[in-house]
């Protein structure tokens, strides 16, 4: 295997209907981290509340993620 395959095949596969880049984003750190709070995410991936709960409610929308308490997983 090259060098440069052994870094591309790590990343995880994006749901084609993702379009949004911060919808991705978001997608992307709960597929590394397996769970979070809008706080953890936001401290994380420097975004706003607001903004992540309205991503955050779109993926639900789509069955993308749960919300258990106050952490979202993906589904």
């Amino acid at each position: 295997m090259l060098e440069t395959e052994t870094a591309y095949s790590a990343a995880p596969a994006l749901p084609p209907e993702l379009q949004s880049p911060r919808a991705k984003l978001v997608y992307l750190y709960l597929t590394t981290n397996g769970h979070a709070t809008v706080a953890e995410m936001g401290d994380s991936l420097g975004m706003k509340k607001m903004s992540l709960y309205s991503i955050l409610k779109t993926l639900r929308k789509q069955d993308m993620v749960d919300r258990d308490g106050d952490a979202y997983t993906l589904t």
